[in-house]
C-alpha cells in the first residue's frame, strides 16, 4: 500500500489522528489476512460518512436551488451520492492505491470494485468529520463530490429512471412495470443484486447494483434503452 501521506496530499487534508485515516482505509477482508491488525474495519466510519455526505449535499442543494421542490432535490442528491459517482471520485484521488484489503478483494473488477471504492469514500468522509468536524468535511465534499453537479445536470443523470419508465409504459401499454429479484451474489458486506423489470409476465431487462433499489434503477435504465431503440 502506498504511504497515506500521499493520499493526504491528494485530498488537501492532513489528519491530526492518523489512526482514523488508517481505519477508514481498512476493508473488512484485510482483518482475515492479518487478525492481529490493531484497528477495526471501516464500516462504522462508512455509516457515519454516509450521513455526513447526505447532510452536506442536501444543504448545498437546498441553498443552490431555492425554488426547486423536495422531489427534484431528492433525485439530484441521489445522483450525486450514488456508488458510481463516489467510485469515480475515489479513482480521481487514487484511493484504490491506499485501501487495505485481502488479495482476493484486490482482484475484483466492475461493480464489486466500485462498491468497495464508494464505501471507502464514505469512510474517509466519516474520518475527516471525526478528526476536524463538519466544516473540513463540507470543504472536502464540495471539492470532490459537489463538483460533479454540472455534469449531472448536463447529462440529466438525476432523472428517475423508474418513474420515467412507468410513465412511458402506462401511457403506451396501460400497465405498470414490476421488479423482481433475479440473483444476489457476493459476501454479506458487499452484496451485488440483480433485479429484473417485467411488463406483465415478460422480463424486459435486468440491472445490477449494490442494493435492490440501485439494481431496479439500473434495470429501468436498460429497459428504457430497449424501448426507445
Amino acid at each position: 500500500m502506498a504511504s497515506s501521506d500521499a493520499l493526504e496530499k491528494n485530498i488537501g487534508f492532513s489528519f491530526k489522528d492518523k489512526h482514523l485515516l488508517t481505519e477508514a482505509l481498512t476493508h473488512r477482508s484485510y482483518l482475515n489476512e492479518d487478525p492481529k491488525w490493531p484497528l477495526p474495519h471501516n464500516e462504522r466510519l462508512e455509516y457515519l460518512g454516509d450521513a455526513v455526505l447526505e447532510l452536506v449535499v442536501s444543504d448545498a442543494l437546498f441553498k443552490k436551488f431555492p425554488t426547486q421542490p423536495e422531489g427534484r432535490l431528492t433525485v439530484l442528491r441521489a445522483a450525486l451520492v450514488n456508488y458510481q459517482i463516489l467510485a469515480k471520485v475515489a479513482e480521481r484521488i487514487a484511493l484504490q492505491d491506499f485501501i487495505l484489503m485481502s488479495r482476493g478483494e484486490k482482484k475484483d473488477t466492475g461493480k464489486a470494485r466500485e462498491v468497495i471504492l464508494a464505501n471507502a469514500m464514505e469512510a474517509l468522509i466519516g474520518a475527516i468529520y471525526l478528526d476536524r468536524g463538519i466544516d473540513p468535511a463540507r470543504k472536502f465534499i464540495e471539492a470532490f463530490v459537489m463538483v460533479n453537479l454540472d455534469e449531472v445536470l448536463k447529462t440529466k443523470s438525476y432523472k428517475d429512471a423508474k418513474s420515467e419508465l412507468q410513465e412511458l409504459i402506462q401511457e403506451k401499454l396501460r400497465l405498470t412495470p414490476t421488479y423482481k429479484l433475479v440473483m444476489e451474489d457476493g459476501p454479506a458486506h458487499r452484496r451485488i443484486f440483480t433485479m429484473g423489470v417485467y411488463f406483465g409476465d415478460k422480463m424486459i431487462a435486468q440491472g445490477e447494483g449494490a442494493s435492490k433499489q440501485d439494481a431496479e434503477i439500473d434495470a429501468a435504465k436498460n429497459a428504457l434503452k430497449k424501448h426507445r431503440s
